[in-house]
């Protein structure tokens, strides 16, 4: 099973995923992204503030970068 790297870029800086996890594939790891993000939001919404400008970054185990995930792609705002 391939093995893919979640980097996490907003406002805080860079958390590198040194580790990696193993996922089915590239859908699978940008699924995972997405939940990440939107449990990062929703800790920053107990706080009143959410930072939409970051995102997750899914590199292959030889760090290359295969996909960005934004946070504002990981919701939907309705008014």
């Amino acid at each position: 099973m391939p093995r893919f790297h979640l980097n996490i870029l907003n406002g805080q800086g860079e958390t590198p995923d040194e580790e990696g996890q193993e996922f089915d594939d590239l859908p699978a790891a940008r699924a995972e992204a997405i939940r990440g993000i939107r449990s990062l939001l929703a800790d920053e919404l107990g706080n009143g503030v959410i930072e939409l400008d970051g995102r997750i970054e899914i590199a292959d185990g030889d760090g290359r970068l295969l996909e960005a995930v934004a946070f504002a792609d990981a919701l939907e705002i309705r008014r």
